[in-house]
């Protein structure tokens, strides 16, 4: 498997783009229609989309995504926030463009998606509904786990307890490289050495 991270312009977050056969692709939590000219550029085809959580700066590349074939996912129940006034866009005074959600995914659920496994956990906290993504051996955190940090609580359906929980889920992991929503990436081994997983 490639992963193509793609870095955030203004408010925007980490993107990635994973391809397991060079031509099909899924992003994570495509934060700007730019993901789509970089995945272009690279010759892959987007197929999926799938978000981490519903916040604007994660999912202002949906609709040119979309427009494009690629179908959106998230959990089942973060749909109402990426698509409605409460994804922050307003209060930092970004216009999301308006997509839809596909498909939907469940804690605990494993999807084959362009020949790549992913498995979905839930990790509530900075949102109700926001999760982590499994691929092989690589964590896509989104604003659950950054390097040496965590996501904030304070938003509207933010739970500082279910955070701590979700912390607690990710440091019983065996090690895998962290790709993280903002910042640099990271491993779990060392965010239960020096980070927020030493419990």
């Amino acid at each position: 498997m490639q992963i193509y991270p793609i870095r955030p312009v203004g408010f925007a977050a980490n993107a990635y783009c994973l391809t397991e056969d060079g031509t099909n692709a899924v992003v994570i939590d495509p934060a700007q229609p730019s993901v789509l000219r970089e995945a272009e550029k690279r010759g892959l085809f987007v197929r999926f989309a799938l978000l981490t959580h519903g916040h604007f700066d994660h999912i202002g590349g949906c609709a040119a995504l979309q427009e494009r074939g690629a179908k959106i996912g998230c959990l089942r129940g973060e749909v109402s926030l990426a698509r409605g006034r409460e994804n922050m866009g307003e209060a930092f005074g970004v216009r999301v463009p308006p997509f839809s959600v596909d498909f939907t995914l469940s804690d605990g659920e494993t999807v084959t998606l362009c020949g790549m496994e992913i498995s979905v956990m839930g990790t509530p906290g900075h949102t109700a509904g926001s999760c982590c993504l499994l691929v092989g051996d690589a964590l896509f955190s989104g604003d659950t786990l950054f390097c040496r940090d965590c996501g904030r609580t304070d938003l509207p359906t933010g739970s500082e307890t279910a955070l701590r929980e979700s912390l607690r889920r990710l440091a019983r992991l065996p090690n895998r490289t962290v790709y993280p929503g903002h910042g640099m990436p990271t491993t779990l081994q060392e965010e239960k050495l020096y980070g927020v997983l030493r419990f």
